[in-house]
């Protein structure tokens, strides 16, 4: 039976979700694309508002519903989190059971929505029948805020709608911290061409292993390439430590532009972490291999190509001439 692919898109509303669940399925060929809402639609015919208030309101208001607001005195964004997260829980089973019949089906399947929330919807069962993909969108608060207004007139929800911004970013917030907690991918979106580029580094895994030399220095040329250039991955590293029987091995996982900025900014505004890292550098004379994955094999093969011409990768036979 064919394994099939199951894509997850969950996001806040206004970060972009839709278009690039759109996207990516094109990309990838499959044909069916269901949302969240749809599914709520379908679970708020059966279960009706006296029995589960906070299913009958929006992701963003459900917490009005919430009976003992005495609990969040004081902290408004874990009562706008509680209430999301009990309107979400009334329609993750029914998420599951869709990726069970799409399983079941051998159907390729993007399902996108706000509902998708890392450690409430269990996705491990699904790991040995479908190749399962669960990523979080997110973006910075003003683009958020620009595609959020924007996306409220499209579709004629102006007026109050426009006025729930703040909440819609607490579940941005909670969304990207559970993400985190639980391993799930938090892609920044802020173009789609990258954000797709990003998304198929880790769905298809298109990798290679690659002995580099390099400085410490050169860790921001070499992401720039990686990340930035060809929006691919970097992942894992292995120190090769003379008179160690076994080599250092540090598991990475770096596909974030900005987090791979915000690491190099930490490293240099930290001398002394700069310097231990620049020491264990040197001990492997400043050879390490890493993995690196693409979206699909040309990417891949021009990415090795830019970091050969740039002298980053290691050739045994010319370095020891």
């Amino acid at each position: 039976m064919k394994k099939p692919y199951v894509i997850l898109v969950g996001s806040a509303s206004g970060i972009g979700k839709s278009t690039i669940a759109s996207e990516l399925a094109k990309t990838l060929g499959i044909t069916h694309i269901i949302e969240t809402d749809f599914i709520r639609e379908i679970v708020r015919g059966i279960i009706g508002p006296e029995y589960a208030p906070a299913l009958h309101k929006s992701s963003f208001d459900a917490y009005v519903t919430i009976r003992d607001k005495h609990r969040f005195e004081g902290n408004g964004d874990s009562l706008i989190s509680a209430g999301f997260e009990e309107h979400a829980s009334f329609v993750i089973p029914a998420i599951e059971k869709v990726i069970t019949r799409a399983v079941n089906d051998s159907d390729d399947v993007v399902i996108e929505g706000v509902h998708l929330v890392p450690g409430l919807l269990n996705i491990d069962k699904f790991k040995d029948d479908a190749y399962i993909h669960f990523f979080v969108l997110t973006t910075d608060e003003e683009i958020h805020k620009e595609r959020f207004v924007k996306r409220a007139m499209a579709i004629k929800r102006g007026g109050k709608h426009l006025e729930y911004f703040k909440e819609n970013r607490i579940i941005n917030n909670y969304l990207v911290k559970q993400a985190v907690e639980h391993n799930i991918p938090v892609i920044n979106n802020l173009e789609i061409d990258s954000t797709i580029k990003r998304m198929l580094s880790l769905i298809k895994q298109i990798c290679k292993n690659l002995l580099f030399k390099n400085s410490v220095d050169d860790l921001e040329k070499i992401t720039n390439i990686i990340i930035d250039k060809y929006g691919g991955r970097l992942v894992d590293v292995t120190y090769y430590l003379p008179g160690f029987g076994e080599p250092l091995k540090r598991r990475v996982n770096v596909y974030d532009p900005v987090e791979a900025k915000r690491f190099i900014k930490r490293l240099n505004e930290n001398p002394q972490r700069k310097k231990d890292l620049d020491n264990l550098y040197h001990l492997s004379n400043n050879i390490h291999s890493h993995k690196i994955c693409a979206p699909d094999k040309e990417t891949l093969n021009k990415m090795i190509n830019d970091l050969d011409k740039q002298g980053f990768l290691y050739k045994k036979d010319k370095d020891e001439k």
